[in-house]
């Protein structure tokens, strides 16, 4: 299953992370950290809402114009002499790099950051086809060694982790001598992983963006692996989902600026590099074959309905790091490589509500995260949208749930049952009630008062308060 990470269901997943401790405090202080740093950088820019609304308006226009942007885009690459090639399914798109991998007769991969390529399973396609695949990102590095552990964070995939468990892992698997002091541990694999550019027989990268009109894809980095990755090996792989494009580099300009601050809190990130096709004879460095794969995998489903802004999303994980839910369940919560408010509205879309219904209710609807969001995707509206959808067209609203709405339906329906409902909503709901000794209550209710507190009904209806009330007046 594409994205699907682990075979727990979904409660099981929430009640580990609302018990990991560590994970909990780490996610709490990572998201006041960067939610930090990213409303220092957008107080630079001046007006941050004209400039989401300018990042809305960009993402609107390519996406109802993608057709165009994406042959643009194909065409320039040709011309550049790239290869291009647009996969309709998950199975396409691993099909055809395993086929480039084959042909070059690729042992070695050294890849670097991308969402794209985990929703894909590539790593697993091309492990089982006999290749050593090298995550070289950090915390995807580390992530890899400590038994191919998902990432928890779009940005900071080892977000889940402290410095003793990544010294740790190191020990266990690469000989690491040395203390916990993160400069030690990033010089470490900073050392391991020299070695694996320089061996390296093919570079697999993702795409931040691809700017159409040039034929250019854009990659967005602070820590310089990507450029190893895409200069050193003779071939060159870049994986992009096809709404990751933009028109041309003015675009680009407005769109990094927004993923940079919102992101991580920076003006511009360390790198942004520019690549185009292979190298030429001019160049010193970069592939001698470049290929541009274009994954659909459902994305085109999303165009032109209700959904469509989903896809308008940076991957800047700024709704992730304001979620309150997230910051007590955690990324492995949601069961995909995307996690958070945006997880909670794409995974559904791209994977199906049969694996990922309890997603859409993962939220307090509080809008944070639409608030937080660079280019203004309505977030917590779309989480609605779905909650209605699961329940009115794919009807698959639990039993519980079903039974529920139809008893109180049935009960405003006849007066006197919701004369005699309201009369005994005291007595029957004081045992779990604030201040009662019985903790949790029973059914459905039980998600509620495990957590919270359930406030005891007032003993007086407000009909009788106010037929009270009438009273009174009348005297």
């Amino acid at each position: 299953m594409p994205m699907k990470i682990g075979d727990q269901p979904f409660f099981e997943r929430v009640n580990d992370g609302l018990e990991d401790n560590f994970m909990r405090s780490a996610v709490t202080s990572a998201q006041e950290r960067m939610q930090g740093k990213r409303l220092a950088a957008v107080e630079e820019l001046g007006d941050w809402e004209e400039w989401r609304k300018l990042g809305e308006e960009i993402r609107t226009h390519t996406l109802d114009n993608l057709d165009y942007y994406l042959q643009q885009l194909s065409e320039n690459t040709a011309k550049r002499g790239g290869h291009v090639f647009f996969a309709k399914t998950k199975e396409e798109a691993t099909e055809y790099i395993k086929n480039v991998v084959e042909k070059k007769q690729a042992k070695k991969i050294v890849k670097s950051k991308s969402m794209v390529t985990e929703e894909i399973n590539l790593n697993e396609t091309l492990e089982s086809a006999g290749c050593e695949v090298i995550e070289t990102d950090l915390g995807e590095y580390i992530l890899q060694l400590d038994d191919h552990d998902p990432p928890s964070h779009i940005v900071v995939p080892a977000l889940h982790k402290n410095k003793e468990q990544i010294r740790d892992t190191f020990k266990e698997k690469k000989g690491y001598q040395k203390t916990e002091v993160p400069e030690e541990l990033a010089l470490f694999a900073r050392e391991q992983l020299r070695q694996e550019f320089l061996t390296a027989d093919l570079g697999i990268t993702g795409c931040n963006f691809a700017v159409a009109d040039a034929g250019t894809v854009c990659l967005v980095t602070n820590e310089g692996n990507a450029g190893l990755v895409t200069a050193l090996p003779k071939t060159q792989i870049t994986v992009m989902g096809m709404e990751r494009i933009v028109p041309s580099w003015e675009e680009l300009d407005v769109l990094v600026s927004l993923l940079c601050r919102s992101s991580v809190g920076q003006k511009l990130t360390s790198y942004i590099t520019g690549l185009t096709g292979p190298k030429e004879a001019f160049d010193v460095d970069g592939p001698e074959e470049f290929h541009l794969v274009i994954v659909d995998n459902g994305r085109s489903n999303i165009l032109g309905t209700e959904f469509q802004s989903a896809l308008h999303c940076i991957r800047c994980a700024a709704c992730i790091n304001v979620c309150p839910v997230y910051r007590h369940i955690g990324g492995h919560s949601y069961g995909s490589i995307y996690p958070g408010p945006i997880g909670a509205v794409l995974t559904p879309l791209l994977g199906g509500y049969d694996d990922y219904k309890e997603l859409p209710y993962a939220s307090s609807l509080c809008a944070a995260c639409t608030d937080a969001c660079p280019v203004k995707i309505p977030l917590h509206e779309l989480l609605i949208k779905h909650r209605r959808k699961i329940v009115e067209d794919e009807k698959k609203a639990p039993m519980a749930e079903k039974l529920a709405m139809k008893g109180y339906e049935f009960a405003v329906k006849h007066p006197s049952v919701y004369k005699a409902g309201t009369k005994s909503a005291p007595a029957v709901l004081k045992p779990i009630t604030k201040d009662n000794s019985i903790k949790s209550g029973p059914g459905p209710v039980k998600l509620w008062t495990d957590t919270r507190d359930l406030p005891a009904p007032s003993k007086q209806r407000f009909r009788d308060w106010y037929k009270q009330k009438q009273q009174q007046e009348e005297q």
